[in-house]
């Protein structure tokens, strides 16, 4: 949307994806300093150690996408248990965005757990009736606002599936953005779980790449996945240097994106026909959803932007016939937004919903 990327303001993520994002994080390094070489080096094993200290595990291993990563953790499970079946909700990211990756390359099929609509819970693991090797879970779950289990709910699946012998994965693609919310460490939560995976672009804002964590038994076998898939590029330095960079810039700040968020989506849920879900967000991230079509929409915020040069998303999707939808994350951007122009806009937005 043109109007968008003219705003003067936008009020999600860091900023946008361009050259000086890398620019940023290497201008104070040595030029002189060593790349990595096919996964191995000072810079990529520093990092490496660095985040599995942060997430408690005993190693961690860098790879370029989380979509790598994760098949290749729920393959080494379900070889240990001679069980090619796993379990996770409908929406989960393998399931919807992957080309059917994990069922075509490792032959693992997927129990579906949950009503699409909600999180998994305890009733619907403890009412699996197949075997499975690994039950995975997506803290928050993406795909419906980023939605979240409680914590006692976390408690009581990682002790059901230790009791049964079912390994539990942790889709933690945005784990540092729940820690506010639920008020553990990265080491109380990933303690719940025998395998981890962080995304290092979403949240963290590096350029891309992901980290899986395990026992160093689990991460030795994920290397010999990760050069099988062709993970090991000769080097992954920019991707890591960013990732390291960026970690330092933001994981203190997760909380303020927490609050944030909060406040937002009360500005949101304050507009004539349109809501937020959840309604109070339980992360930095939630979705918002309309009562006008996407076209509509679009007709309304072009203009919405240009007057108050504010720009709320660049991003309209349609949700079912009469409805529309978009996801909000907050980043750095948002507490450059001044706050009388915030409130005009969504002053402006309230009376257009309103007069449609």
């Amino acid at each position: 949307m043109k109007a968008f990327k003219q705003a003067d303001y936008h009020v999600n993520g860091h900023g946008p994806r361009n050259l000086q994002v890398l620019k940023d994080a290497i201008e104070d390094l040595n030029g002189e300093l060593e790349s990595d070489m096919y996964g191995r080096g000072k810079v990529i094993e520093e990092f490496q150690e660095k985040m599995a200290g942060v997430l408690g595990k005993e190693a961690a291993v860098f790879f370029p996408s989380g979509t790598m990563a994760q098949q290749i953790a729920l393959r080494i499970w379900c070889d240990e248990k001679e069980l090619k079946t796993v379990a996770y909700h409908p929406l989960c990211h393998l399931e919807i965005h992957e080309e059917d990756g994990l069922k075509e390359l490792h032959h693992i099929m997927p129990i579906l757990l949950a009503d699409e609509h909600r999180v998994i819970t305890l009733d619907d693991v403890m009412n699996i009736k197949e075997e499975v090797a690994c039950i995975l879970l997506e803290l928050p779950q993406r795909e419906i606002g980023g939605q979240l289990p409680d914590y006692r709910t976390l408690e009581e699946i990682s002790a059901y599936c230790r009791e049964k012998g079912i390994l539990l994965h942790l889709d933690g693609a945005r784990l540092f953005e729940v820690l506010p919310y639920y008020k553990k460490s990265a080491q109380e939560v990933c303690a719940l779980f025998d395998s981890v995976y962080i995304s290092v672009y979403k949240g963290i804002g590096g350029i891309a790449g992901a980290v899986l964590a395990g026992s160093r038994e689990f991460t030795e076998k994920s290397k010999v996945w990760k050069r099988r898939h062709g993970g090991d590029l000769i080097s992954l330095y920019p991707y890591i240097l960013s990732a390291d960079y960026y970690f330092d810039q933001h994981i203190h700040k997760m909380n303020q994106y927490y609050e944030e968020a909060k406040e937002l989506a009360e500005f949101y849920n304050h507009c004539s026909g349109i809501t937020t879900l959840p309604k109070v967000p339980v992360s930095n991230m939630f979705h918002v959803h309309i009562e006008a079509r996407k076209e509509d929409m679009e007709a309304i915020l072009a203009p919405l932007y240009e007057e108050t040069g504010i720009g709320l998303t660049g991003h309209v999707r349609e949700n079912g016939e009469n409805g529309s939808s978009f996801e909000v994350s907050l980043g750095d951007l948002y507490s450059r937004v001044p706050k009388n122009r915030l409130k005009e806009a969504f002053a402006k937005l309230d009376e257009k919903m309103h007069s449609r």
